[in-house]
């Protein structure tokens, strides 16, 4: 099935490196990263989990359009944001893949999805096999039921640390949707690791 799929994603113009650990994806993105280039994110616990987050954050030698920087202003976080949708490499995961090679995404503010359609010179997606799913049926179920349900639940408790109402739900997160059944050769990678990461 794992190769059915990466054949369709190949046929689709998309990229597809194969990493057995997260830790082999952590190495084949760190080499991505060239001296000079600016970096854009996308929210992503994948790239969280594998370590890059952190690394991005140590590399001085690229422009790191960073909007997960403690401290920074709402209007500071929309900037880079936006800064990122201009950049040379846009990193981010993606929420469903089907069988047919197809990319199926759900997003709140909508610059992670947007930057994936168009934008950013290049495009890094880093996605756990978890994400696999059968169809556009199946990749819808999992938006709502496991992506969405668990970054309600991770945004709900971290209101409630600061003392606010928790007040996030399905119906005031999930605001933009994609289908991205075709690439255009060389735009976009997937780095399709054989572990379960992210939401």
């Amino acid at each position: 099935m794992l190769e059915k799929v990466i054949e369709n994603l190949k046929k689709n113009g998309f990229s597809v490196e194969v990493a057995d650990t997260k830790w082999k994806a952590f190495d084949i993105a760190k080499t991505y990263l060239v001296d000079g280039i600016s970096v854009g994110l996308g929210g992503s616990t994948t790239v969280e989990e594998i370590g890059l987050l952190n690394y991005l954050e140590t590399r001085k030698s690229i422009t790191l359009h960073n909007q997960y920087e403690k401290g920074i202003s709402m209007e500071e976080n929309l900037n880079r944001r936006r800064e990122g949708m201009l950049s040379d490499l846009f990193i981010a995961s993606s929420n469903a893949i089907t069988h047919d090679g197809y990319l199926v995404n759900v997003d709140g503010t909508g610059n992670r999805v947007a930057a994936q359609i168009f934008g950013p010179k290049k495009v890094l997606l880093i996605v756990g096999v978890n994400k696999i799913v059968k169809d556009l049926d199946e990749a819808l179920d999992r938006l709502k039921n496991t992506a969405a349900a668990k970054n309600i639940e991770r945004i709900n408790e971290k209101a409630k640390s600061f003392g606010k109402e928790p007040s996030y739900c399905w119906d005031n997160i999930a605001n933009k949707f994609t289908l991205i059944k075709n690439e255009k050769p060389g735009r976009t990678d997937i780095i399709l690791v054989k572990e379960e990461l992210g939401f």
